[in-house]
């Protein structure tokens, strides 16, 4: 019996295809043995009219996490082998993998009280934000930084680092780094430090919040732009001080939000305007009591967690109630709104945002504010 070849097969199912034949089997027959894909047969895959990710959009429970995560408390230790009792987010449509979305890894790190996470250091980059508790210190580059509710941490590639717990409670955090797109690009390096951070000392401020966590000043004695912010900690004081005068001017009369009832910020590096990490975009949003966003679409994924209060957040045609710590992936030119409940919502946020607009790929589309301009400019579209 004549079998026919996979390529004739994909061929049959692909619009504007030749007339199928003998002659034209064997042609697709001799691509396979050199390891040659004619184009007519995969255009349709490769290249769609609009973006059609493997990732799809997904909630995760924090308070399921937070049982898991007390459980492997429990049960694994954290020392060389494991280096953390991480649990990753793993997307339902990418295989079983432990990525978020195809370029983010978001988890949920606990370090039980008086516990020591071993030092590393790896090119990928890292963040923390905390959504409860406190009395873990992370040490980056021999730096000891205070891990406290609402503060965003960051850990730029190849620092070394690890965390320490000096309090009689355990802890729980987001991880975030850009671990899916370093694998993809066969880029990553990893390096063991120490068993122990080398400053267990606890302060307040870090030295890099001495130094330059203070609005609008630099250090005159620091060097030209950084790759990655020099701020270790973004306190949370600061963003929700910065997120209640957004609002209080819109009450007032005068511009600043983002749209009616919602306010943000990004955390940007101060040594040139930029986003805090190279590969990652992190921002802060509020929304007050019953405000409803416009739907968004966006190229690139990005990964939302609930910090305060109670809403709903729809992507796509799936939509869920959520409540503090709960986490939401988006994926690319998927749909998203916000919508806060009977109280304000608070959410940070985190995408893969710099990546594209480095690569000019980057393009946005918010309902009602006209038409889309090609990528790599700015535009929204309907």
């Amino acid at each position: 019996m004549t079998t026919v070849s996979p390529v004739t097969l994909r061929a049959l199912d692909a619009p504007g295809q030749p007339t199928p034949s003998a002659d034209l089997d064997a042609l697709y027959r001799g691509f396979e043995r050199e390891l040659l894909v004619p184009l007519w047969t995969e255009i349709g895959d490769l290249m769609p009219t609009t973006p059609t990710p493997r990732a799809t959009a997904h909630r995760w429970r924090w308070s399921e996490l937070l049982r898991l995560a007390r459980r492997s408390g429990d049960l694994v230790p954290v020392g060389r082998g494991g280096e953390r009792r991480a649990i990753a987010l793993a997307n339902p449509g990418l295989g079983g993998r432990p990525f978020a979305t195809p370029t983010l890894w978001a988890a949920i790190q606990y370090l039980n009280p008086r516990e020591d996470a071993p030092v590393h250091r790896h090119t990928q980059h890292a963040f923390r934000f905390v959504v409860e508790g406190e009395g873990v210190w992370t040490v980056v580059d021999g730096d000891p930084v205070a891990m406290r509710r609402g503060d965003f941490l960051l850990t730029p590639g190849w620092r070394f680092h690890g965390h320490h717990n000096r309090s009689d409670a355990p802890m729980a955090w987001l991880d975030g780094l850009d671990i899916p797109f370093a694998h993809a690009m066969d880029a990553t390096f990893f390096e063991f430090g120490p068993d122990e951070v080398d400053d267990r000392s606890t302060p307040a401020r870090s030295r890099s919040e001495q130094l330059w966590a203070h609005p609008g000043l630099r250090p005159v004695s620091s060097p030209g732009p950084s790759v990655s912010s020099p701020i270790a900690a973004y306190r949370w004081e600061h963003t929700d001080a910065a997120l209640a005068d957004q609002l209080a001017l819109e009450s007032a009369g005068h511009p600043g939000v983002v749209e009616p009832g919602h306010a943000a910020v990004r955390f940007t590096n101060p040594t040139d305007g930029g986003d805090v990490l190279p590969t990652l975009r992190a921002e802060m949003h509020r929304l007050r009591p019953g405000a409803v966003t416009a739907a968004r679409r966006e190229v690139g994924s990005s990964v939302w967690q609930v910090f305060d209060g109670e809403g709903r957040v729809t992507v796509g045609d799936r939509a869920w109630d959520v409540t503090a710590g709960d986490l939401v992936a988006v994926p690319s030119w998927a749909a998203s709104t916000l919508a806060a409940g009977d109280r304000a919502l608070d959410l940070f946020r985190f995408s893969d945002t710099p990546i594209y607009e480095r690569l000019h790929a980057h393009r946005v589309a918010v309902a009602g504010q006209g038409q889309g301009k090609a990528p790599g400019q700015e535009g929204t579209a309907t």
